[in-house]
Order: structure tokens, then C-alpha cells, then sequence
């Protein structure tokens, strides 16, 4: 289809066997499917949208390296992923060329041990878990060595959508760096499937601590039923809940963006439902690169105009945000999503 080959002329397409196996093939509304599949809608650019929604790039310090919290860095070592998620918000960056590890990780190496403030190291990508075992542990290393680094994080779909990755091999290699957090990102409860669960279990069993953020997005898991289901089957995997991020403002998105009245409602509806071991921060990454902040919280204020907030950045700022899922064309001349006010 010549529209569809436009969404992959523009977005990378990439799914593995182990994740096309979980989608219906008979539902076009299937939930597996709108996460991995393309969409003509993708070739929508709404008003707002961004190639960069949360400011990699304003806070890059070192080639592959963000220093956007004074205690913690980011550090992508590839954009390479088993998957290509159609509402990612890195979608453009995973069109870059492939990283160099052997010209990137020196010099985020260097600036992480000239910065003492900095105690945590977080990769991301792309997805880590492409590296080989023996890379990835060179890039731990790397940072391990570092005296005023206490932890390390590694934030990975693969144990979604390539769980046979996941062995005790590596596992155990992942081991010998703790405390190392392993953030997994499941979405749906239809992604807890058998092979997910060995994937899992290798990590818990190895010693590591695994978290889970998930992206809150219409049509897949934006109703109540879905996410209880989601973080009690992950709290049985002893996964804690971290995160449930609300859809950031990335180019060709736009379907899947749920206002945040409904995300406060559907936080809501679980709260008494669930143990508080099952509850994430339901989180908004202020576009432009603000920063992450709590949507149930003073950080986030509605204002008498629906669907229009005031946020508080956490490193200061201030923000006045138009839910571009209630006015996609913004409201009264402000733009939908975040504009900036004068401190």
C-alpha cells in the first residue's frame, strides 16, 4: 500500500517473530497490533508536535550523553531496537546513523568522572539489550569504575519484544554490576506472555531489581480494566509499577494521545483498587525538555479553561499547557502542548 509505504519511508518498521506471534491477526483494533504495526495516521503532522519532545538535544553534554538531572545522566549506546514502537518518542533519533561505542563512550565516560555530582547512569537508546553481551558489559564497566557512580540503569523492551535475549547468561553478566535497576516497559496485559515471564524471571532471579514503565495510549490500554490487569501481572512477576508516562507530543502520534482529564480519572479509578505496590507515578514529560513531573500533583494545575494547565517544572520554570488532545489546533492563540512563561 503506497500510503503505508510512506509511514516507512519516514519511521523505521521493524517487528520480530516473538512479538507478531501475540497479535490477533482477525482484529484490526488489536492492541499488539497499533503498538507495532504502521499507521497512516502516523503521516499526520499535527499542530505541536515535536521531532525532539523532550529535549535530548538542548541537554546533550557529550556525543550520545544527557545531563538533564543533576544527580543522573543518559547515555544511549545504540538506537538500534528488536522493535520499532509506533508511538515512541525517540522515532526520529532511531533514523540516525549506527553509534560508534569506540568514539562515544570515551568521552561520556570522561565527562561522568569530571561530574561527581552525577550518580546514576541511565542507557537507553534505542534499546541496550541490541548490544552483545560482551559490549554491553564493556559499557557498564566503563561506568562501574567511576567512584561517585552508585547505581547503574538499564531501560530495555526486549524482555517484550525479544524475551528468548533474556537469558540466564546474561542475567547473570548483569549481575556482577549492581545495584543495576532494569526497567522493562510493558503496556498491555497481553505482552505477560510465557516467554516474557522466563525473560523476567532470569532478572529477578539473578538479584537484579526490575521496574516497569508503561506509556498510557488511546486505544490500547486507556481504560481501567486493562491497567489493573497489567500491573497486577507484573507485580506477580515481582516488577514494581514505576512509571505510566502520558503520550508525549512526537511527530505522527497524534492517535494515540488520551487527555489528561481521562489519565487523571483512570489513576483514580485504581486508586483502593490495587495495593500501592501497584500503583506508577502517572508522569508528564513537559515538552521541549522541562523535565518529568507528576500529573496528580501541584506540579501539574488545571486552570478554569478546560482542557489548559499550568505546570512547575522540577528544576524551575514555568509552563502553560494545552492538552492537545482536547484542542489539537491550541486554544484562545496558544499553541496545543507547552509554552513557556516569563520567570
Amino acid at each position: 500500500m503506497p500510503d503505508l509505504e510512506a509511514v516507512t519511508a519516514r519511521y523505521r518498521m521493524l517487528v520480530g517473530d516473538e512479538y507478531l506471534a501475540l497479535i490477533d491477526p482477525a482484529d484490526p483494533d488489536d492492541p499488539i497490533r497499533k503498538q507495532a504495526l504502521p499507521d497512516v495516521a502516523e503521516l499526520l503532522d499535527a499542530p505541536g508536535e515535536l521531532r525532539d519532545p523532550i529535549g535530548d538535544r538542548a541537554h546533550e553534554v557529550a556525543p550520545n550523553l544527557v545531563h538533564r538531572y543533576p544527580d543522573r545522566v543518559l547515555f544511549f549506546p545504540t538506537f538500534l531496537c528488536p522493535m520499532y514502537c509506533r508511538y515512541c518518542f525517540r522515532k526520529v533519533a532511531l533514523n540516525e546513523a549506527p553509534v560508534r561505542l569506540d568514539r562515544v563512550l570515551p568521552a561520556a565516560v570522561e565527562y561522568v568522572a569530571t561530574h561527581p555530582e552525577v550518580r546514576e547512569v541511565i542507557l537507553s537508546g534505542g534499546d541496550p539489550l541490541m548490544l552483545s553481551d560482551d559490549r554491553l558489559a564493556e559499557v557498564l564497566g566503563a561506568f562501574r569504575t567511576i567512584p561517585s557512580v552508585e547505581r547503574l540503569r538499564l531501560h530495555t523492551r526486549v524482555p517484550v519484544t525479544r524475551p528468548s535475549r533474556v537469558t540466564a547468561a546474561l542475567a547473570g553478566r548483569l549481575s556482577g554490576f549492581r545495584p543495576l535497576y532494569v526497567v522493562t516497559h510493558y503496556n498491555h496485559p497481553r505482552e505477560l506472555s510465557p516467554a516474557a515471564r522466563a525473560a523476567v524471571s532470569a532478572l529477578v532471579d539473578a538479584g537484579l531489581t526490575v521496574l516497569n514503565q508503561s506509556v498510557l495510549l488511546r486505544g490500547v490500554n486507556d481504560d481501567v480494566e486493562t491497567l489493573a490487569a497489567l500491573f497486577s501481572g507484573l507485580l506477580r512477576w515481582q516488577v514494581r509499577p514505576y512509571y505510566l508516562h502520558h503520550p508525549d507530543m512526537t511527530v505522527g502520534t497524534a492517535h494515540f494521545r488520551v487527555p489528561i482529564s481521562r489519565g487523571l480519572a483512570l489513576v483514580r479509578a485504581l486508586r483502593g483498587r490495587l495495593t500501592g505496590l501497584a500503583w506508577p507515578t502517572y508522569v508528564l514529560d513537559i515538552p521541549g525538555g522541562g523535565g518529568k513531573v507528576p500529573v496528580d500533583s501541584d506540579f501539574v494545575r488545571p486552570t478554569p479553561r478546560d482542557g489548559v494547565y499550568s505546570l512547575h517544572g522540577p528544576l524551575g520554570g514555568r509552563w502553560t499547557y494545552v492538552d492537545p488532545a482536547v484542542h489539537p489546533d491550541g486554544l484562545d492563540g496558544v499553541p496545543a502542548g507547552a509554552t513557556r512563561l516569563e520567570d
